[in-house]
């Protein structure tokens, strides 16, 4: 018997990182989960894992920054599933030309980057917010960022997208406390995902090395694993973190705890989806 037999559980940017080893989590744990994400090659892969898994999988192909799309990701877990326990508000984006100052940041850039990693999160909770709260209640986590409390040079827009998304997380949980509904946080620091095979293959850089210089900006002496935040995330949509609402957690190696040089501040970057 898992913890989550028979719960509904959406999570958004599901195909790959983060998204994708939360999603085959909660299968491991008995939910029926819907991926919500705009590569559907990989987002039909990871059903097919859920499926192996044992549990039920549904792949809507959405842009969660379209309110149209949104409802639509809600909708169809409510006739696959009869129910919505838990979101993943997960997707995010940190494109490699999103490195400016906000002089040099163009605006359709400063809106792509707000709407994907803000506004995204408003409108499914927008949509889902009733779903669970016919199910009696449940819980909202959304993948912020140690970028949303500490952060870097040249990363205006992100940094706006996920300190917006705590005091998001922070509001929801204070208007939606009577209906049984908690909201939490997570911020992930560097993590090995796609963003990381991407960056180095776009430097035309060794990915050993490429890891090896993000991890010497955390404490603990490594970048982390997606499912370590997973795991993370499990925990705080589960009843074991039912007295936590309103808040975040760090899940980052030690960054936020001392913070980092301003060298390696300075190089960094955010690999967390």
């Amino acid at each position: 018997m898992g913890q989550f037999d028979g719960k509904g559980v959406i999570v958004t940017g599901a195909s790959y990182g983060i998204g994708r080893s939360t999603a085959l989590e909660f299968a491991r744990e008995g939910a029926n989960v819907t991926i919500a994400d705009v590569d559907d090659v990989a987002g039909k892969s990871v059903v097919s894992e859920i499926e192996k898994i044992g549990s039920s999988g549904l792949f809507v192909l959405a842009d969660v920054s379209d309110s149209v799309k949104c409802d639509e990701v809600v909708s169809r877990t409510i006739d696959k599933f009869n129910s919505l326990d838990v979101l993943v508000n997960n997707v995010g984006i940190q494109p490699k030309d999103s490195y400016r100052n906000v002089e040099d940041t163009p605006e359709s850039l400063w809106d792509r980057i707000i709407d994907v990693n803000l506004k995204s999160c408003f409108l499914m909770s927008k949509f889902s917010i009733p779903q669970i709260r016919k199910v009696g209640g449940g819980a909202i986590i959304n993948v912020a960022s140690v970028q949303g409390i500490r952060s870097k040079k040249l990363v205006p827009a992100y940094a706006a997208s996920k300190g917006g998304l705590l005091s998001l997380t922070r509001q929801m949980s204070l208007d939606y406390i009577d209906d049984n509904i908690r909201v939490l946080a997570v911020c992930p620091g560097g993590i090995d995902t796609k963003m990381v095979r991407d960056l180095a293959a776009n430097e035309g850089a060794n990915l050993d090395d490429i890891k090896g210089r993000y991890a010497l900006t955390h404490p603990i002496g490594r970048i982390g694993n997606p499912v370590e935040i997973a795991n993370v995330i499990l925990f705080l949509a589960s009843d074991k973190a039912s007295f936590m609402t309103g808040e975040y957690i760090c899940v980052d190696g030690g960054y936020n705890a001392v913070g980092s040089s301003a060298g390696a501040a300075r190089d960094s970057i955010s690999v967390n989806k």
